[in-house]
């Protein structure tokens, strides 16, 4: 596994096995990994000749400066894992090799991007669309792999290629997206890499947001979409240390609210809760149909 802190050197070594005619995989991650990330690595790693994968905590994608400076760091750790499941190679830049220049770029998508977490966190997905537009750019990559867990991200960069397509963007047409399924903890919690921010009993009560998810799927099936989003509200600010910033049940592709069961074919319900007395913020999400 061969580690890599500039683009130069990126470019050099992707056109090296475009050469070949070696079809490659990125898999874009700011750190701390962990085994939903490695399922990706690994996926990536059976599907393509070669595997990037970037380690990068993108500033820009941080509307609370605070959150940007708690975000762990282990490159060391990393770098551990990725070799032992395959990984090719390690992007892991700097700030100033990534954004030599402040980037100016503005992305706009909606409602993909304006609602939930675009409404809380405010220029959080036009940073993600800058540094996700970066790495395809650097890698050109013939598949991009991202874990379900961040739902809503996923629906802006599937509109940010599309896009890029519409422009004749060449690697946006070759470009596939490969949404992967979210990896848990045995007791239901979605694994993240804030998860290593809660205290201990922080992460004793985390998994109530799961098992209140599985149980509103139960629960829908006898009432409305606004009573279910009701209850599952409910069940989770009962647990004393959690608190819901919002729950929608949304069209799973377009991400606007649905009111009826009936409005969409596939429905997903996505929530934030603030964990613990920080708090540590959590994202989960749960398919209705």
């Amino acid at each position: 596994m061969v580690i890599i802190n500039s683009v130069k050197e990126l470019k050099d070594k992707v056109s090296a096995l475009r050469r070949e005619n070696k079809t490659v995989g990125l898999v874009p991650t700011m750190g701390a990994l962990h085994a939903g990330h490695a399922s990706l690595v690994s996926r990536s790693v059976r599907e393509n000749d070669a595997t990037v994968v970037s380690v990068f905590v993108n500033p820009t994608q941080f509307n609370d400066k605070n959150d940007l400076v708690a975000y762990p760091r282990t490159l060391e750790a990393d770098c551990a894992l990725l070799e032992s499941i395959g990984a090719d190679y390690v992007f892991a830049p700097s700030v100033e090799e990534v954004y030599p220049e402040p980037d100016t770029r503005t992305f706009s998508y909606p409602p993909t991007d304006t609602v939930m977490e675009g409404a809380f966190r405010p220029g959080h997905f036009n940073g993600v669309c800058q540094i996700v537009s970066k790495l395809f750019m650097f890698v050109e990559p013939d598949r991009a792999y991202f874990g379900e867990k961040d739902f809503q991200q996923i629906a802006v960069i599937k509109a940010m290629v599309a896009d890029y397509v519409s422009k004749g963007t060449e690697w946006a047409k070759r470009l596939e997206i490969h949404p992967c399924p979210i990896v848990r903890e045995a007791d239901g919690l979605a694994l993240s890499s804030r998860n290593t921010l809660l205290a201990a009993n922080e992460r004793a009560i985390a998994p109530n947001i799961y098992k209140a998810l599985k149980a509103s799927v139960a629960y829908s099936k006898n009432h409305t979409v606004e009573e279910t989003k009701q209850q599952t509200i409910a069940d989770i600010n009962a647990i004393e240390g959690l608190e819901v910033q919002y729950y929608d049940i949304v069209n799973a592709l377009t991400l606007e609210s649905v009111t009826s069961w009936d409005d969409a074919d596939h429905i997903q319900g996505c929530i934030t809760v603030f964990c613990g007395a920080t708090p540590i913020r959590l994202i989960d999400n749960i398919n209705y149909k």
